[in-house]
């Protein structure tokens, strides 16, 4: 990459509870995805252990996945799905833990805003007395350079203490609207190409070739 750049405004982390455990639920677009996502969990939150439900197929084919946090889902499955929630709430019995999650279960292009978001997301922040969900937008551009940038924006924390007499589908609307709206901050500010609202946390060599 050219470019790992979170947005600086949207760098809201002394709104994230420290003694409570953090989901961060994001778009899908890239094969990529799972490395940005462990990438961000030490430059952003250093402090906290990194999870993430993966195919469990693709955990199979990618056994070095298994080394940096991530755990095997088949959530094409009933059984799958449970086996899905009991694993991510024990994991969020640690207050310092972090689970990053994809919830459209599918790639799709940053633009695409169409996917429903898989269910667990919503089932884990209704059972969950004392969580932080944090949307997270992820968009690849080429701009100036021969390689790509990663653009990241953070959207606005939803703690669950605050919502306890929210429903699953309370919870599923308001995940889905704030995940979409920092899909659409970020791609405003991807076709600015403008690097300024951006902090670099990593960057690569320049030129052309």
């Amino acid at each position: 990459f050219q470019s790992i750049a979170v947005e600086s405004d949207s760098l809201c982390l002394s709104q994230i509870d420290p003694d409570a455990p953090l989901l961060i639920y994001a778009n899908h677009p890239s094969w990529w995805d799972p490395l940005i996502a462990q990438f961000l969990n030490r430059s952003l939150f250093p402090e906290r252990h990194f999870f993430a439900p993966i195919d469990a197929a693709a955990l199979e084919q990618y056994k070095v996945f298994e080394r940096l946090g991530f755990y095997g889902v088949e959530l094409s499955s009933t059984s799958g799905a449970a086996s899905f929630l009991k694993k991510s709430q024990s994991i969020m019995r640690r207050f310092d833990s972090a689970i990053w999650i994809t919830p459209e279960g599918r790639f799709a292009d940053s633009r695409d805003h169409a996917a429903d978001l898989m269910p667990g997301l919503a089932h884990l922040c209704k059972r969950s007395e004392n969580a932080t969900a944090l949307p997270l937008a992820l968009e690849y551009v080429f701009w100036e350079e021969r390689l790509p940038l990663c653009l990241v924006t953070l959207g606005t924390p939803r703690h669950t203490a605050d919502h306890r007499d929210w429903s699953k589908s309370d919870w599923s609307k308001q995940l889905t609207h704030d995940l979409r709206e920092a899909q659409r901050r970020l791609a405003e500010l991807s076709i600015g190409r403008d690097s300024t609202p951006f902090e670099n946390l990593l960057r690569g060599t320049r030129g052309t070739g």
